[in-house]
């Protein structure tokens, strides 16, 4: 089986770009907020998954999917609403794996991001 971040985009410059009207300089501007607030918003998702608190996590990867959907960043999107989705079933028997995935996903599509920062 072929790992969720090599199955789809990790950021995906035209879909980001349209999002923002085309505007470059605002997408640098949401990926350089993004990158300020992500790491406590995942350190809170971790949180959650310790405790194992299903309300949490959905809560939680509802709000991460949202951001890293501005980007276009497929791989990170569905690890989230995978996340969200055993959440809101309160099926937590996978939950630390998709978080693995999540966490992988969202650093790869940091570092893009601080390329595309840095352009």
């Amino acid at each position: 089986m072929v790992p969720l971040e090599q199955t789809a985009p990790v950021l995906d410059r035209d879909s980001a770009l349209s999002r923002v009207g085309g505007d470059l300089e605002l997408l640098r501007e949401i990926g350089a907020l993004f990158l300020q607030e992500c790491p406590p918003a995942v350190q809170e998702l971790r949180r959650a998954v310790a405790l194992r608190d299903a309300h949490r996590i959905e809560r939680n990867a509802h709000s991460l999917k949202g951001s890293v959907s501005t980007f276009g960043a497929g791989a990170a999107f569905q690890a989230a609403l995978e996340l969200e989705r055993q959440g809101h079933n309160r099926d937590l028997t996978q939950v630390e794996s998709s978080l693995l995935r999540f966490e992988s996903s969202v650093k790869l599509l940091c570092a893009e991001l601080q390329v595309l920062i840095a352009e």
